[in-house]
């Protein structure tokens, strides 16, 4: 999964409302030149003000704390250097051996 910042899921919002920066700042009530501090990374939004930003795109941004799982990281250090041919193979052959077994 690849990390997005806060500013790039602003931005991407935004584009894909069709909005612009000055546009999303009226319906915010912020000024123009914040959008584009966030959106350039210069300053970090609140979680509370980006949950807000993303909504007033249209859309929406559910967040919620689940357990973490600490088999991830090493799931990520083994399939990180593969290429993304060599990650599909082995997924599809996963599915294969799960589809073997199942009756």
């Amino acid at each position: 999964m690849a990390l997005m910042r806060s500013g790039d899921l602003i931005r991407e919002a935004r584009l894909r409302a069709g909005l612009t920066q000055y546009e999303l700042a009226e319906r915010c009530g912020r000024d123009r030149s914040v959008i584009a501090r966030w959106e350039q990374g210069t300053v970090a939004p609140s979680v509370e003000t980006l949950v807000e930003l993303v909504r007033a795109c249209g859309f929406d941004l559910p967040l919620e704390l689940v357990p973490r799982d600490p088999s991830l990281r090493q799931k990520l250090r083994t399939t990180a250097p593969l290429t993304p041919e060599r990650r599909l193979l082995r997924l599809l052959q996963r599915r294969r051996k799960t589809a073997e077994r199942a009756p």
